[in-house]
């Protein structure tokens, strides 16, 4: 057999093997959920009011009882796990869990590595300064300091960098210039250097406007700047690239809940407004 027509076979049957793996293992998400009883879900530990560590040492809020009802819906119980964003957002996630509820944001960056069956709602963003700041609008913020979670929209808005390519999301413009951007591990670490006073560390942050208010109700000398918000995120649950079966129930599942009123409910007891649609 020549050296060509060897190599030519073994390509062929490398070809076929990835055909016959990719086909064994469709489906096999939600044939484990289902089989389990089980969704193993991956989400934030440190965002409230979307999810966090109540008093009793539970992980609670919005994500995770929008995970739960949907782990419902699927005859199983959502157990819940909490990796650097990152690494969720990274895809490739090789079974480690099975969706994410995390408030994530379908960037066309993540469209290469995840899949996102539903938006589930849409939240605002703003701009925060300390309460005895004197700053009152996003274009007294040019060339100040601002802080924002890393690896997040946040991070790409104040860049000139976000790309969100959903239906219903309004448009916006990155207007502002800051002289410096500072970045942090979670959604809390802007607000807890914010709190420390007016530009002690930073000037402004931008964090989704719950966060902001969840900060408030917590004591926090902080208050958003009351111009339009900055962008609107629409977010959305994440798999992981290729599952055909779970997207497809995910998105009945995630529209039977809009349908029904469930996500308005959630929404309303969480946030004190319906963020289910975009306004």
């Amino acid at each position: 057999m020549s050296l060509l027509k060897s190599l030519c076979l073994g390509a062929a049957a490398i070809g076929a093997l990835a055909i016959s793996t990719g086909a064994a293992t469709a489906g096999a998400t939600l044939d484990r959920i289902t089989q389990k009883k089980e969704m193993v879900v991956a989400t934030a530990a440190n965002w409230p009011p979307q999810s966090f560590m109540n008093k009793d040492n539970q992980l609670d809020g919005f994500d995770v009882e929008v995970a739960k009802e949907i782990a419902k819906r699927l005859g199983a119980k959502a157990r819940f796990i909490t990796p650097e964003w990152g690494i969720i957002t990274a895809g490739n996630w090789n079974g480690r869990w099975d969706v994410s509820v995390g408030s994530m944001t379908p960037t066309t960056g993540r469209t290469r590595v995840l899949d996102f069956p539903a938006i589930y709602y849409y939240t605002p963003y703003v701009f925060a300064v300390h309460k005895t700041s004197k700053l009152d609008s996003r274009a007294a913020l040019n060339g100040k300091t601002v802080g924002v979670e890393g690896g997040t929209t946040s991070e790409d808005y104040i860049n000139g960098k976000l790309k969100i390519d959903a239906v219903g999301v309004p448009d916006f413009t990155a207007d502002v210039k800051p002289g410096s951007v500072k970045t942090y591990g979670d959604s809390v670490g802007p607000l807890d250097d914010l709190r420390l006073g007016d530009g002690v560390r930073v000037d402004a942050i931008v964090s989704a406007l719950p966060t902001v208010e969840a900060a408030v109700k917590r004591g926090y000398p902080i208050r958003a700047i009351n111009d339009k918000p900055a962008y609107h995120e629409p977010l959305a649950i994440a798999i992981d690239k290729g599952d055909a079966e779970l997207n497809a129930k995910l998105t009945e599942i995630v529209a039977a809940l809009k349908a029904d009123g469930t996500l308005k409910s959630l929404s309303e007891k969480w946030y004190g407004i319906d963020y289910t649609v975009a306004k």
